[in-house]
């Protein structure tokens, strides 16, 4: 038998292979078009989040509350903007600038709780608080500034402490504005005893400090930091790390003791009238002149995630 293909079948393979080929490349043609499209829709849309997100940054950390900043009970510091905790002559400095709305501030809280608290106690450390909206500016919505409000209200009361640990716990998902209620953040006083009252409500429904706390956010933002939490030992940056240690409690409670050594723990309550000047060794472990202090006059190194897995903070400029 003749091993050779009729012209007839070759010509008909030839033309089936042809056509084959053919819709092969309409297909790669076909994917290719529908891949640029969508990677186009999709920096289109970045591009369009992008705009709105600077704009909201741009604007959310003006003065634009009406009235006068009243700064809360016992705020202290430049422009009344700090809320302290912890005795007034303790030999360090724990400064923190936060968002309750912020995620990354909630990691840190939520793991450092234990070890701030026991060194505020034993009077090694004095925590000097400042509050920032920026993920309002970032994501849209009003939680930062409402509760923020509703901690200053609580500072009120001699409840902060209590009441901003609240919040860092039972904080919402990011993109969720519950704290924009002012009916959540009342209900969550009930956790901490003898807040919720009427002058409690009043002033979280009224809005007392909304124009403080947006001054308060103003400085955030001049200060040139990169985002919170912001973290600062004695005006030095200890968020994410400090000279390559990551933080965690044994760090922290490592630097704070190194920074303290030879010198004596706090005892005078920072509401007390009557508490002593700090010592000379509490002042020469002060930040000096013209460094990060807690009004933030100068940029910090950039922050990052929580102590166990750095990432990067929620951004001043875009979150």
């Amino acid at each position: 038998m003749s091993d050779k293909i009729p012209e007839g079948n070759r010509s008909a393979r030839e033309r089936l292979a042809r056509q084959r080929e053919q819709e092969k490349g309409r297909e790669k043609r076909r994917r290719t078009l529908i891949v640029a499209s969508a990677v186009v829709g999709v920096l289109a849309l970045a591009a369009v989040v992008g705009l709105i997100a600077a704009n909201v940054s741009k604007d959310g950390g003006e003065d634009t509350a009406s009235g006068p900043a009243i700064a809360p009970s016992g705020a202290s510091g430049e422009d009344a903007l700090t809320l302290p905790v912890g005795a007034a002559d303790a030999p360090s400095t724990l400064t923190i600038w936060e968002d309750f709305r912020c995620p990354v501030c909630a990691q840190f809280e939520n793991a450092l709780r234990d070890t701030v608290s026991e060194l505020v106690n034993d009077g090694q450390v004095r925590v000097e608080y400042h509050l920032a909206t920026i993920i309002d500016g970032n994501l849209g919505g009003s939680g930062s500034l409402r509760a923020a409000n509703a901690a200053a209200c609580a500072q009120d009361a001699g409840k902060f402490a209590p009441y901003h640990d609240v919040l860092f716990s039972n904080q919402p998902p990011e993109p969720d504005d519950a704290y924009g209620k002012n009916s959540r953040l009342i209900e969550l006083a009930g956790k901490v005893q003898g807040l919720d009252t009427p002058e409690f409500r009043s002033c979280v429904e009224d809005g007392d400090h909304d124009s403080w706390v947006k001054k308060s956010d103003t400085a955030f933002r001049k200060g040139g930091f990169q985002g919170t939490p912001t973290v600062l030992l004695n005006g030095e940056s200890v968020f994410p790390s400090k000279d390559g240690e990551q933080i965690s409690p044994a760090a922290l409670k490592k630097w704070v003791l190194a920074a303290n050594k030879g010198k004596k723990p706090g005892t005078a309550a920072p509401s007390d009238p009557d508490a002593p000047a700090p010592s000379s060794a509490a002042s020469s472990s002060a930040p000096p002149e013209g460094s990060a202090t807690a009004d933030g006059a100068a940029t910090p190194s950039p922050q990052g995630d929580g102590p166990a897995d750095p990432a990067a903070p929620s951004s001043a400029a875009g979150s």
